[in-house]
């Protein structure tokens, strides 16, 4: 029984983490629509006018990293670095355009700012990673689309196992 105990005691400490949010119910899907969604051309994406200024920060913060290789830990110890990992794309964005001081790993997304999708900007988190739509337009580092590192990726992507969350009031 002790053993039992023993081995039960980590799962029970990551339940709090994950439970009680809001699970992605849907695949994320990019569908350019005009004044609704950001516009992506030769890899740099455009905000709608009508989107909020931290809306159109966090696009321009994304814009800079376009092309920069993926690295573990990148964006963590410098905020202004040569490549970046998941956690330190969705933590540049963020901080960019004043949602988020400092950065979080990829764990600390399970609390930050409000349960479930955002009108503007939400957040995909599951164990190991985290990215992010911005006006409808995915940035992430992995899945879909082939290249690693930040990158706006029109791309289908599934969500299995992911939890949304997303600025307040975005």
């Amino acid at each position: 029984m002790r053993v039992f105990l023993l081995l039960l005691l980590p799962l029970l400490a990551v339940l709090p983490s994950c439970s009680n949010q809001v699970e992605a119910k849907r695949k994320v899907s990019y569908r350019f629509e005009h004044g609704k969604t950001a516009m992506l051309r030769d890899g740099i994406a455009y905000a709608p006018k009508n989107a909020p200024k931290a809306v159109k920060r966090a696009i321009e913060a994304g814009n800079r990293l376009q092309g920069k290789p993926y690295k573990w830990g990148g964006g963590h110890a410098r905020q202004n670095d040569w490549g970046y990992d998941c956690s330190g794309t969705v933590s540049y964005v963020l901080r960019e355009a004043g949602l988020l001081k400092g950065s979080l790993p990829s764990s600390g997304y399970f609390k930050y700012g409000k349960k479930g999708e955002g009108k503007w900007i939400t957040l995909y988190i599951r164990k190991g990673h985290v990215f992010m739509t911005v006006a409808g337009l995915r940035l992430d580092t992995g899945g879909p689309g082939g290249e690693t590192g930040p990158k706006w990726k029109p791309e289908t992507r599934t969500v299995r196992n992911t939890v949304v969350r997303h600025p307040a009031g975005l």
